[in-house]
């Protein structure tokens, strides 16, 4: 028999979290976790109604493996449920070979059907590599793990993405939404509960489970490596050089000297095939440099400047706090590796 959704403004609304075998165990099973969790663990206000109504659905029912080969239980079929109100596809492994589209036609074709009965579409992660196969993402801005960043980019160019943000929510009914890397789950949770049944008690949720909304964004998180896929050996040879002497003072003009072009052209081709003009190369790469400093060592960041080039110890937080959005203090009380676990 189909199932109808029940969201009448004062039912619970009805979440279909989307289990598929590229499916990661972890991130279906948490956002499931917690926002059950809203009634189950007492948060809403007591003696009201159950905010939502969450279930597990896929193509058919029963015991499905994931990506990690760990089994859940499917709960409801894709073809008995005619409408939701927020579906949900959680993060999905993608193989070496990166995802490939067309796998899932009936999945595909019954996440449009949701959406024109007024669903919201949401991903966690690598999640979006799904639902963008249905098209709807096409033109609306949307983020994804920044690992599988150019990835989803050469899937998916019509996707406007952008890695470095926390969650995106896009659409004309603000229902198209996207998290970023891995434990962004957290915030995209977090935001539907704040946003369907209040501040307070996705405040109230936060606290109970440790969630952490990102709020600095996710570069902080993001590692600088600069492309070396383009095919100018020139060019080339001076990233490779400038690994190991990123440091030394005035690295731009050493790299032009060391090379067999004229200034504007070595400054022009660097730019056209690595995306970043030799300067601000050199600056990420010293900026990675002292955020790994900051994360293994309990060295002076005026130290750390000096170690990674800068003398001028104000100019390198200023361009530390530009380039991650977190001063270097910021960054290592974030992620500074603890004094048990150094060994």
């Amino acid at each position: 028999m189909t199932q109808q959704s029940n969201h009448n403004g004062s039912s619970p609304l009805r979440v279909c979290i989307v289990a598929l075998p590229d499916a990661v165990i972890s991130t279906l099973a948490g956002i499931f976790d917690v926002m059950n969790g809203v009634s189950t663990m007492g948060i809403a206000s007591p003696g009201a109604e159950h905010p939502f109504t969450v279930e597990i659905v896929g193509e058919q029912v029963g015991p499905l493996r994931l990506a990690s080969g760990v089994p859940i239980d499917v709960q409801h079929s894709i073809e008995d449920i005619a409408a939701c109100d927020i579906l949900i596809v959680p993060s999905v492994l993608l193989r070496p070979g990166g995802w490939e589209t067309g796998r899932y036609p009936a999945l595909i074709e019954w996440i449009k059907r949701m959406h024109d009965g007024g669903a919201r579409l949401c991903s966690a992660c690598s999640g979006v590599f799904l639902l963008a196969e249905t098209g709807l993402f096409d033109g609306k801005d949307a983020t994804v793990h920044f690992g599988y960043a150019s990835q989803f980019a050469a899937c998916y160019p019509a996707v406007p993405i952008h890695p470095e943000r926390v969650l995106v929510i896009s659409g004309t009914r603000e229902d198209l939404v996207s998290s970023g890397a891995s434990n962004t789950w957290h915030d995209m949770v977090l935001y539907l509960i704040a946003h369907h049944v209040g501040a307070t008690v996705a405040q109230e949720v936060a606290r109970m489970f440790a969630l952490q909304w990102h709020q600095d964004g996710l570069a902080p998180y993001m590692i600088f490596e600069g492309r070396k896929d383009h095919g100018d050996a020139e060019i080339q040879h001076a990233q490779e050089w400038l690994v190991n002497h990123f440091s030394v003072a005035n690295p731009v003009d050493e790299m032009i000297k060391r090379s067999s072009l004229a200034e504007r052209t070595f400054k022009r081709r660097f730019a056209d095939v690595t995306g970043l003009a030799p300067l601000a190369y050199v600056q990420r790469l010293r900026i990675e440099d002292a955020k790994r400093r900051l994360e293994r060592t309990t060295s002076p960041v005026d130290e750390i400047s000096w170690r990674v080039g800068y003398e001028d110890a104000a100019f390198f937080r200023r361009l530390f706090k530009r380039t991650t959005g977190m001063t270097p203090g910021a960054y290592r009380r974030r992620f500074q590796i603890p004094a048990f676990a150094r060994g």
